[in-house]
């Protein structure tokens, strides 16, 4: 089943790659008769409708191959024992002495590899109207970005987690430099680029040393060893700077809000809502399980880290003027509360790291989708200033944007809510201080969040704006569907929490 969940993508990836999708070039003479002329522009017209269905052809190839994804994942989620900590639908190739691909799912890997499915639609339908040069290379780097971005979490494998986790950094690359807006968005590609790979280098040399020590890169075989407190310290502290840049955590996080602002809005909610998950599940992979004594002897420097920034990014967030820039600063104080409760070495504080990780992944793409999909396709505009009254003219998405502004400031109700609670409890019970300190991120979110949205949604019709038309059925849909889960997930919890337990359970380590 995994093969098939990674396989799936690059089929419908092969599928694209032999319908053209650019116009012939039609020739014309100078000297020709009249008639000529006419029978060329008719070419040119039949040309022109060609390549429009061909286009067509290739968003619902792209959109039906990874909606087939979604529910085969759906379908694993159905299959899936939750009383065991085994990993699952195993699958090996070892066929070629040079490679030895090894996959599997846990209750951890789970939630990840059904969030990358879900999203990944919701990316191809959030520039399915606005992007039509270079079509099929867009189309491509999604679809191979899904299958990346599962092999990643389904790896067994520490190098083949390593090679997957970075092998996505050349195509957001790509993406960006092609399909973002703003003179900026080479540097900010290169900025993306350069930050995350030289992070993940202290990695390399890290699994390197596990190699050579061991003789393997096994996850199951490292969990066996026994690892000497120096040696721990070490590789940990190696595993870190990559997670951290990735997360990203104080002070490396100056590439995300450029990254954000200069993609394409499918760049952002796919960065958004599954790639920074990478290092929150490299963490709960190989930080907790594979050096827990490490870990415990390094809580507290990753709480005093989680908690500058905490404060640092919301009160940047504050201050921002640009709509993108500020749901990615909101995203690193998020992530710096889901930090804090991986490591409280609790129950409560795991699991809500998980919850509040999915519901990141919903509602942090929804509100890119507010401002950098719905208002600036209709305004061009993502200056705060610019932009006020919209209630006006938009009442169904100024509900809507008030709901998801309501879940990031973490409402009950909403999923978002029960992440951040269960992450603050957990890591009370290891520091009082350091939970209080986190809790100072709700309420900064609730300051930000409400300001964005007073601030575009009321107020006298901005002079500067056009009478701009409501939320049409793409945009409606994209948002509901981010909306229910939020809810439901957030009144239901132990429909997520029921298949964490046993795998949450084995990551508390003895101190």
């Amino acid at each position: 089943m995994i093969t098939l969940l990674i396989l799936i993508p690059i089929i419908g990836s092969l599928i694209l790659i032999p319908i053209s999708s650019e116009s012939e070039t039609v020739s014309f003479n100078a000297n020709a008769n009249a008639n000529a002329n006419v029978n060329a522009n008719a070419n040119g017209g039949v040309g022109e409708k060609e390549v429009l269905k061909n286009k067509n052809q290739m968003k619902r190839i792209a959109l039906t191959t990874s909606l087939i994804n979604l529910f085969v994942s759906l379908f694993i989620w159905y299959q899936f024992d939750s009383n065991t900590t085994q990993f699952q639908f195993v699958s090996e190739f070892n066929q070629l002495n040079f490679c030895h691909l090894n996959f599997g799912i846990d209750g951890v890997s789970l939630y990840f590899v059904l969030l990358t499915t879900f999203i990944t639609p919701i990316a191809l339908l959030s520039n399915y109207t606005n992007i039509n040069k270079n079509l099929k290379l867009f189309l491509i780097s999604f679809l191979l970005l899904e299958s990346l971005q599962i092999c990643a979490f389904v790896s067994l494998d520490l190098l083949l987690f390593y090679i997957f986790f970075e092998s996505v950094l050349p195509i957001l690359f790509i993406v960006i430099v092609i399909f973002g807006h703003g003179e900026d968005r080479f540097r900010s590609a290169f900025l993306f680029f350069l930050y995350t790979l030289a992070g993940s280098l202290p990695m390399l040399l890290c699994i390197l040393s596990i190699y050579s020590y061991i003789g393997s890169t096994d996850f199951q075989l490292i969990s066996l060893c026994e690892i000497s407190l120096e040696s721990q310290k070490i590789l940990w502290l190696g595993f870190f700077i990559a997670f951290a840049v990735k997360t990203p955590l104080y002070p490396f996080i100056i590439w995300l809000p450029k990254a954000h602002s200069d993609s394409p809005l499918a760049g952002s909610i796919i960065l958004a809502a599954t790639i920074l998950k990478l290092a929150t599940y490299g963490y709960i992979r190989v930080l907790i399980n594979f050096f827990p004594d490490a870990t415990n002897y390094f809580s507290p420097l990753v709480q005093t880290i989680c908690t500058i920034t905490i404060i640092y990014a919301s009160l940047s967030t504050i201050i921002q003027q640009d709509t993108k820039r500020l749901i990615a600063y909101s995203s690193v104080a998020h992530m710096g509360v889901l930090v804090l409760g991986l490591f409280s070495n609790t129950i409560q504080g795991i699991e809500g790291a998980i919850l509040l990780a999915l519901a990141h992944g919903f509602v942090s793409p929804a509100l890119f989708t507010c401002v950098g999909g719905v208002i600036y396709d209709r305004t061009g505009k993502r200056i705060i200033n610019y932009i006020r009254g919209l209630a006006t003219y938009m009442p169904v998405f100024t509900i809507l944007f008030f709901v998801f502004t309501l879940a990031n400031t973490g409402i009950p109700l909403s999923l978002n809510f029960l992440g951040e609670q269960l992450s603050l409890l957990g890591i009370w019970q290891q520091n009082p201080y350091i939970a209080a300190l986190g809790a100072t991120g709700i309420l900064l979110s609730a300051c930000y969040s409400l300001f964005l949205y007073n601030r575009l949604s009321y107020g006298s019709y901005s002079p500067h704006l056009p009478i701009l038309k409501d939320i049409n059925r793409r945009e409606y849909s994209l948002l509901i569907s981010l909306l229910i889960p939020t809810i439901i997930f957030g009144i239901l919890p132990n429909v997520l929490l029921n298949p964490l337990h046993v795998s949450s359970s084995a990551l508390l380590y003895v101190v």
